[in-house]
């Protein structure tokens, strides 16, 4: 059974994404570590944080109430691990946080978190939910953050609270998100949603009409290319895993303020020439293992690009300009990390000067080729 410590890990900001990391490169992660990055702090400062300002009333804790077989301290409600088939009656009207992970719930009904006004995050991750009531979610004014994955849902559920910030409902069998579906969510800051079987036109035109998004992830998909009605305020894109063959001139044109760009374990054979200019402020580009033979034109122009992960291509050959521009000053940050290791390259015949715009010569990753 997994803790209260635990769990409150999982609730920390994970999406709030400031000015970008200067330190390490980035790493594309598991669901349950994105939570792991920061120390848990005072309890109430945890859960209170994006609640400064609340109109709320705060009511006296009724320790009274737990439902049975449930653990009840602090505001926290913990019900995972215990089977359960519904959302169980008499949980405290003072939670703030609902575990529900791991049983067998199979529907959210109407009711079921009546009663809930001060509910901040909601847990149901690993159930079998495939049917959401349109009004399940009308009572909680004030939820921040809803884990949705590892369910059986076919479509996002309908009418998500106002409030939400943070939504994850990958491991899904979504297939379409319909125009409107994230409509009145303006302080949505991230979205999770890899895992479900979506092809690119599962994207209705307006699907994410009015979000103002900094995090979206759509890995472990069937996309065969960059969606194009992404919201335009995106800082990290992550496409992994997916089944996209090319990047193509105008492709990353409606994303100018990303910082990451994921497309890592994709079928890449070609970057168009002019497509990265789109990007300028990108700091982190993600393209291993794929199908490139050639390092990506535009790099030398990125003047704030510090990763790039062209591992496990089939690139045989550098430049000495490839990544590197050719005026001193042009360059605003030094690279801290460039992979090349597992691609067909003689690092021998690679001129020492083409990483004369990395700060470390550790950051340059070659290792051994193996067909």
């Amino acid at each position: 059974m997994i803790s209260c410590r635990s769990f409150l890990l999982l609730l920390l900001n994970v999406c709030s994404l400031t000015a970008p990391s200067l330190a390490l490169p980035f790493e594309q992660r598991g669901f349950w570590d994105f939570a792991m990055d920061g120390d848990v702090g005072d309890l109430t400062t945890v859960m209170m944080r994006d609640e400064e300002g609340s109109a709320v009333e705060e009511l006296p804790p009724d320790v009274s109430l737990c439902p049975f077989g449930c653990h009840c301290q602090l505001n926290v409600v913990q019900c995972s691990d215990l089977s359960l088939i519904v959302v169980p009656k008499e949980i405290p009207r003072d939670t703030k946080l609902l575990d529900l992970q791991n049983n067998r719930i199979t529907e959210l009904k109407e009711n079921d978190f009546k009663g809930l006004p001060n509910l901040y995050a909601l847990s149901l991750v690993n159930n079998k939910i495939s049917k959401v009531h349109p009004r399940t979610f009308a009572p909680l004014l004030h939820l921040k953050k809803l884990y949705f994955s590892r369910n059986l849902l076919t479509v996002v559920p309908k009418n998500l609270p106002p409030s939400l910030v943070e939504l994850r409902i990958h491991d899904n069998r979504i297939k379409k998100v319909a125009e409107g579906t994230f409509s009145g969510l303006g302080s949505m800051n991230c979205i999770e949603m890899g895992g479900n079987p979506i092809q690119n036109s599962g994207f209705e035109p307006g699907a994410f009409k009015g979000l103002k998004l900094n995090y979206l992830r759509v890995s472990e998909s069937k996309l065969t290319g960059i969606p194009k009605d992404l919201p335009d305020s995106l800082h990290e894109l992550h496409l992994d895993n997916n089944q996209i063959q090319a990047i193509e001139l105008e492709d990353l044109s409606r994303y100018k303020h990303l910082y990451r760009l994921g497309l890592g374990f994709n079928h890449i054979r070609m970057i168009e020439k002019g497509s990265l200019s789109y990007v300028p402020n990108l700091r982190e580009l993600h393209l291993e293992n794929n199908r490139l033979t050639r390092v990506p034109m535009g790099l030398p122009d990125m003047k704030y690009l510090q990763v790039v992960y062209l591992h496990s291509n089939n690139i045989s050959r550098v430049e000495v300009n490839d990544f590197c521009p050719l005026g001193f000053g042009m360059k605003r940050s030094f690279y801290n990390g460039i992979s090349l290791y597992g691609n067909p390259v003689n690092y021998w015949e690679v001129q020492p000067a083409t990483f004369r715009c990395v700060g470390d010569r550790l950051a340059i990753q070659f290792g051994n080729y193996k067909k």
